[in-house]
């Protein structure tokens, strides 16, 4: 069956009534970026941090006339503390293209803190506005004249709200649940209406040193998401050498076994991610499996106390 014939198929579907499929965008540096799907983390870390992701999902998916299909995802969010409220602010910006839809994103937060002794907890709050756009012209209608696939690209603004809790062990140990998309904000797309759907992120980790080897550091970490329709993990093991090198591997059941390498400089880290599809895509032979380059600089602002052990921040 010719693709563009298979799409036309699937948009009375994808794009007819109310369109709710899962949105929020997935990431393979997960465990670099809880900034980016959890508002309370917004200065928790007492530094100023940016971090960027740009993802290509299934590399080399086409359309029979060579147009590119395969999901890219640019991101990139900043937060910092922010001592007289309390709390710590971030901004975030997400461009997401997924075949012939376009969403661009920026998102908001403050996080209020507080000390509980053995670390420090982070409430969250974040208001993001969402351009999504649909270009309907490269779509080819087994009925001519089909309106619900005939125009250009159509677009709407969906304003949202997420939050979000986050438990910061003293950079040893972290835990976070959020919620995005809370309104589910509905807004039409061309003659269709689309709704944004609830995610809920779930996540946790810990740093150990391998025994008998201080230069070495262990982390384990987990990301549960749900669209509330279904459940998808992320289990990760990363290992640290001498606060500088790390490789790691983690596993995205039913979907992707992720192969992941970086290096720290000062406070700048430098990651890059290659998926191997295990999924049917590609198993089909229709995804050469998926890219990501991460790129973190966190400038610590020196708040905390000095501690006998310093380790490493950047997987927050």
């Amino acid at each position: 069956m010719r693709l563009k014939t298979l799409f036309a198929l699937m948009a009375p579907l994808l794009f007819g009534g109310l369109a709710n499929a899962q949105q929020e965008a997935q990431f393979s540096h997960n465990m670099f970026n809880n900034m980016g799907v959890n508002p309370g983390l917004a200065g928790l870390r007492n530094a100023i941090c940016a971090t960027g992701l740009a993802r290509q999902q299934w590399s080399g998916f086409r359309d029979e006339e060579g147009n590119r299909l395969s999901p890219e995802t640019y991101s990139l969010n900043v937060d910092a503390p922010v001592p007289f409220l309390r709390g710590g602010l971030a901004l975030g910006f997400i461009q997401d293209a997924l075949a012939y839809e376009t969403n661009v994103g920026v998102r908001l937060a403050y996080s209020h803190h507080l000390e509980l002794g053995l670390g420090r907890l982070g409430i969250g709050a974040q208001v993001g506005f969402m351009d999504k756009g649909i270009d309907f012209s490269y779509f080819n209608p087994i009925t001519p004249g089909d309106p619900v696939l005939v125009g250009g690209n159509e677009n709407h603004i969906f304003i949202d709200f997420a939050l979000g809790g986050f438990l910061l062990l003293d950079n040893v140990a972290w835990a976070g649940i959020s919620v995005s998309q809370l309104s589910s904000a509905r807004g039409a797309i061309g003659d269709s209406e689309y709704a944004l759907r609830r995610h809920v992120f779930a996540t946790g980790g810990y740093h150990f040193m391998l025994p008998g080897r201080s230069d070495y550091i262990i982390s384990p970490s987990i990301l549960v998401k749900s669209d509330l329709a279904s459940v998808q993990m992320d289990i990760n093991t990363i290992v640290t050498y001498n606060n500088r090198f790390w490789g790691g591997v983690s596993v995205r059941p039913q979907d992707a076994v992720v192969f992941i390498l970086g290096v720290g400089l000062d406070q700048i880290s430098i990651g890059y991610a290659y998926d191997v599809t295990t999924s049917l895509m590609g198993s089909a032979g229709r995804s050469y499996g998926s890219h990501e380059i991460m790129l973190q600089y966190c400038f610590d602002l020196g708040f905390d106390k000095v501690q006998e052990i310093q380790r490493n921040i950047r997987f927050l």
